[in-house]
């Protein structure tokens, strides 16, 4: 069997078997277990010992047997059904069910516990951001806008501003495990007909059925109509709310990239690690990289839901399943990929704060401009006006700089000199050496996201110790 690229080198164990071949069958087979002792309590003739039989070999899984079974019948369930049967010499599974009371459910059974270990994983990542928030909440640096200078932050603001749009869809993601509807056993059109015929038309029992198989799965919540297939718009919300989580992780790492390219930051570099086979210096931000692709990814893949969602015909059909086979096991190696490679940069970066206050020293007259503005309004200038005058210094003075036909400090001294500003240069001054007065609110916003992480780490507490796996 060929190996999925991202479950090989990228994913985690824990999520790797619960998709794999093998998790796969594993879990059906629990499922129909779970479904004969329910039945078995509820009435239908099920020998006990016909139980245990079937628990003796749910483990002896052999897929190439599987596959034999399905290239002579073209049925995947009827192969595996046949399979387990001949492994317990007993036939008393998959009574009264069809195809998809087994696959769907057991495929919500797959994502719902994927969900759980992202959650918790994006929760662990929400923690270390929230760390190095509070470590470096103070520590002034040029924010850039359109990647251009524009105001002094600081360094624990612009991570928080990321963590905060992780909080955003974490809180999506959250609601999404706590009201997750799982299909249930519904029948073949949706209707429970055959297994109200199994329980001689008793309603109840049929509903206790399904409660029954929920409860053993840790599933609080069951569709009340569908058909044969559950809305494949479910499907899309899963992974749109992925995609949400990667957004942040994804710009995080981008800028991450973008400081590491300043020699304001590194991802890490490993003794006996290599940058680069031709260029020894290069130490490239390649795990960085590697998080942004699994973005791309991500959204390849709710690109493909898009496409079968909104598009069943009557009660249902399957031409959804070579797009499901790929797409869900797909987005949570993805997303779990991203999650392990992000906790391995929050591990192992660090930032140059000795060429972050030389870059902000370079720029800090110009990022003063807007400080600028307002002083000289509130001495009596139009907006308009005091913004004309400042821009034209401004740009003169960066002109010449770049040309070396200038210093920093002729910024000042311009704008002392125009009649048109009301500030003196004492007074410019003044603005210019109490830079602490530049990053505003940031530290206190640092402050609050880190508060409301605690929120979820106090939910979690596992989270704090959760670290990657070992890393290609």
């Amino acid at each position: 069997m060929i190996p999925d690229i991202l479950a090989s080198r990228y994913a985690s164990s824990e999520i790797s078997e619960i998709w794999s071949p093998e998790g796969k069958v594993s879990l059906e087979r629990e499922f129909w277990i779970v479904v004969m002792k329910a039945q078995q309590n509820l009435g239908v003739d099920i020998p006990e010992s016909a139980i245990n039989s079937y628990e003796k070999v749910k483990h002896q899984i052999d897929l190439e047997s599987i596959s034999k079974r399905e290239r002579k019948l073209r049925h995947d369930v009827k192969s595996r059904i046949e399979e387990f049967c001949d492994l317990a010499g007993h036939q008393h599974i998959h009574k009264g069910l069809t195809s998809r009371d087994l696959t769907d459910n057991v495929e919500q059974l797959q994502i719902f516990r994927s969900l759980k270990i992202i959650r918790l994983k994006s929760v662990a990542v929400l923690h270390q951001l929230a760390s190095w928030s509070l470590r470096t909440k103070n520590i002034s640096l040029v924010a850039r806008t359109h990647n251009v200078p524009a105001q002094p932050t600081t360094l624990g603001k612009r991570i928080s501003m990321f963590g905060e749009e992780i909080l955003f869809a974490l809180g999506r993601l959250d609601h999404l495990i706590e009201n997750y509807p799982m299909r249930g056993i519904q029948g073949a059109v949706g209707t429970r007909l055959d297994q109200l015929e199994l329980m001689n038309g008793d309603e109840k029992k049929v509903r206790a059925l399904n409660e029954l198989v929920l409860e053993h799965f840790d599933c609080h919540s069951v569709m009340n109509s569908v058909g044969q297939i559950y809305p494949r718009s479910l499907d899309l919300e899963t992974v749109k709310s992925l995609i949400a989580i990667s957004s942040g992780i994804s710009s995080f790492a981008k800028t991450l990239r973008l400081m590491a390219g300043q020699d304001l930051a590194t991802e890490g570099f490993q003794q006996g690690q290599t940058g680069s086979s031709a260029m020894p210096h290069k130490m490239n931000a390649r795990t960085s990289e590697r998080i942004c692709g699994f973005h791309h990814v991500l959204n390849g893949y709710g690109a493909m839901l898009t496409g079968i969602s909104g598009d069943q015909w009557n009660e249902g059909d399957v031409s959804c399943s070579v797009v499901r086979r790929v797409a869900l096991p797909g987005s949570f190696f993805a997303v779990d990929g991203q999650l392990e490679a992000t906790l391995t940069v929050l591990k192992e970066m660090r930032f140059y704060e000795a060429r972050i206050k030389e870059e902000l020293e370079q720029n800090l007259p110009f990022l003063a401009s807007t400080v600028l503005l307002m002083e000289a309004v509130l001495k009596g200038g139009g907006r308009e006006n005091m913004h004309l005058a400042i821009k034209e210094h401004a740009v003169a003075v960066a002109e010449k700089l770049r040309q070396g036909k200038s210093s920093l400090n002729e910024f000042a001294r311009c704008l002392a000199e125009d009649q048109r500003i009301p500030l003196s240069l004492k007074e410019i001054n003044a603005v210019l050496n109490d830079p602490e007065k530049f990053t505003a609110s940031a530290p206190e916003q640092a402050e609050k996201f880190a508060i409301s992480v605690d929120n979820w780490t106090t939910r979690f507490p596992e989270a704090k110790d959760i670290l990657p796996e070992n890393l290609l």
